[in-house]
């Protein structure tokens, strides 16, 4: 298992070992151990999700408000997905950045990010299953959103006409939000 550092600190891209025969092929994709020698810090596992998306279906930006925050850690399973975080952390040096990350069932990488950070992603493929796994619970009391489509963050989205749901085609813009105080600070990830 690889550990790469994106451009923005608190965010890893995994790629697995693959073993293949004429069975087909075992991977580890998340190891507990490993993660928290590489990020230097546990990831709690508090819930685990699925979600399966049509082809240009965006999903996000979400976070979590800090405290509590919420690391996850996600995987594509079927199909193909453009990941991407977003530095959403008032203070920090890439505050606004945005990475895009191909998760697919061929290379079976895996991305860790740090709460803190905003998150979501674009269905590539006719369907696309996520596994995710967060280090709390949802809870809507505390989630937010950030506007995937705002211009000032531009995300350039693999999509020429988005499938966005309500909430998230409703949601603020990364300077409505810094405005109503509602961002992290850059104090939520520990430096590598």
């Amino acid at each position: 298992m690889r550990f790469d550092a994106a451009s923005i600190d608190g965010v890893w891209v995994v790629t697995p070992r693959r073993h293949e025969d004429h069975r087909g092929v075992f991977l580890e994709w998340y190891r507990a151990d490993l993660l928290a020698e590489t990020a230097g810090r546990e990831l709690p596992l508090a819930q685990a999700n699925i979600s399966v998306s049509a082809r240009g279906a965006i999903r996000g930006i979400h976070f979590a408000d800090s405290p509590p925050g919420q690391a996850k850690y996600v995987t594509c399973v079927s199909g193909a997905i453009m990941d991407v975080v977003v530095d959403i952390r008032v203070g920090s040096p890439t505050f606004g950045h945005w990475e895009g990350i191909r998760l697919d069932d061929r290379e079976r990488r895996a991305v860790y990010l740090a709460d803190g950070l905003g998150h979501g992603f674009c269905a590539l493929t006719p369907a696309a299953t996520v596994l995710y796994m967060t280090s709390s619970r949802y809870d809507p009391g505390v989630e937010r959103a950030l506007d995937p489509l705002d211009p000032a963050v531009g995300i350039r989205w693999p999509t020429g006409d988005p499938v966005l749901s309500d909430r998230d085609r409703a949601a603020p813009t990364l300077a409505e939000l810094q405005a109503r105080d509602l961002l992290p600070g850059m104090h939520v990830v520990p430096h590598r």
